[in-house]
């Protein structure tokens, strides 16, 4: 008859090591990586049907994760790497444990296609970030003029990390 009240002790202890691994603490709302993101824009757009973003997604946690898909009512939007000069679409990106993932001019970016309407100067474009294992960002893009360049800290480091193996 005491087996009853040992297998009632596993399984509450069982429940208490899965509720553990649940992954989100309940001060952190992202339930993977600690996420933030900065340096959003878009240049103001010449063409009426497509566009580009920039921003800084940072990782303050000892887990990397992976930039998945991102979305936006204003339009659809892929994700862009740029290698060697060379763009190509790409299905995800990794967002380093510690480290930064940089959509910059000339480098990643978001690529907006199909907009319903031609974004302005003084407008702002909402878009939400999909991960791997973190919860969805949602970022205001603010719309700069189209000759727009952000403070040389947006992408100083990310240039000299890039080249430093060449």
């Amino acid at each position: 008859m005491s087996r009853g009240p040992a297998l009632a002790a596993v399984a509450v202890i069982g429940a208490l090591v899965l509720t553990g691994c649940g992954g989100s603490d309940s001060g952190s709302p992202a339930s993977g990586a600690e996420l933030s993101v900065d340096a959003a824009y878009i240049p103001q757009p010449v063409s009426d049907s497509m566009a580009a973003g920039f921003l800084t997604i940072t990782n303050e946690s000892d887990a990397a994760d992976e930039l998945t898909s991102v979305t936006s009512d204003a339009g659809e939007v892929t994700v862009h790497e740029t290698v060697d000069g060379t763009m190509k679409e790409v299905d995800r990106l990794e967002v380093p444990a510690h480290g930064q993932l940089v959509f910059k001019s000339g480098g990643n970016h978001l690529m907006f296609e199909k907009l319903k309407q031609q974004p302005k100067q003084g407008q702002s474009v909402t878009v939400e970030l999909h991960f791997a294992h973190s919860d969805p960002v949602t970022v205001e893009l603010p719309v700069k003029s189209a000759t727009y360049r952000p403070a040389a800290g947006h992408s100083e480091n990310s240039e000299n990390s890039e080249h430093s193996g060449h």
